[in-house]
């Protein structure tokens, strides 16, 4: 199985959530996990993705997922969870 995390920060707005969960199920993405809150103004998401069964390649969909962040006025961030769990050790 290949697990990607993908975070999702910026100011909040209505249908973040919606956007990128549209965009996941569209591109046959499974979500294992979600985690989301709100601080102040502020979103901020994190997913565990299962992105074996997508047949859109990781590389397209990191630019995708970029391009929509930009347009929803977030950064989104998409990685695989061995690289995520490297970058994140203490």
């Amino acid at each position: 199985m290949k697990k990607t995390i993908i975070t999702v920060v910026g100011k909040d707005t209505v249908g973040i959530i919606a956007r990128v969960c549209t965009y996941l199920a569209a591109n046959n993405v499974n979500i294992e996990d979600i985690s989301q809150t709100i601080v102040q103004d502020y979103f901020n998401m994190m997913m565990i993705v299962d992105v074996n069964q997508s047949p859109k390649p990781f590389g397209d969909m990191v630019k995708e997922l970029d391009e929509l962040g930009a347009e929803i006025g977030v950064k989104i961030r998409c990685q695989h969870e061995d690289i995520f769990t490297k970058m994140h050790r203490i």
